[in-house]
């Protein structure tokens, strides 16, 4: 597998080999792309949070939605990194790889470990995605295998 840099990503979104929809140019970094946050579900409260910010409980399970709906293509797959200065605030993110062929937006359950409210402002940057290509194409893309997550929109617990 390798990492792509910018300057992969950009050729990989003219070639329609990867798609970000939204894609804004500043959220690119020199080896992946700042994914934002477009919902925010806190249980606790039962809340779904969509404008605004969200403030965080202490010790609460939250789940965050992105903005982007990301496509990735037959030979793309990828990482996903909490952003630093969420993790210096106490936030623990539950993260995987993005398989190849998955289309939709990313969900992800996060825990705010301090002993203090966190705010977290809708739109705000919170992860960044990382996309590295297979040597190959997979016998069975994510559509193929189980897709139970395919095309989603919004924080999706359970299909």
């Amino acid at each position: 597998m390798t990492v792509l840099s910018d300057s992969d990503i950009e050729q990989a979104l003219q070639h329609n080999d990867l798609s970000i929809d939204p894609f804004v140019q500043k959220n690119l970094t020199p080896n992946g792309y700042d994914l934002s946050i477009e919902e925010v579900f806190i249980r606790k409260t039962d809340q779904h949070i969509k404008q605004g910010v969200a403030v965080i409980p202490p010790l609460t399970w939250f789940a965050i939605s992105t903005k982007e709906f990301v496509k990735m293509g037959p030979q793309i797959t990828s990482q996903l990194w909490i952003r630093s200065s969420y993790a210096r605030k106490g936030i623990l993110a539950s993260f995987g790889k993005v398989d190849a062929g998955f289309h939709g937006t990313l969900t992800f359950g996060c825990f705010n470990a301090s002993d203090k409210d966190v705010e977290i402002p809708i739109g705000d940057r919170f992860c960044q995605i990382v996309f590295e290509t297979l040597e190959s194409v997979p016998k069975a893309l994510y559509h193929e295998r189980s897709g139970t997550y395919q095309n989603q929109r919004g924080v999706t617990l359970q299909r």
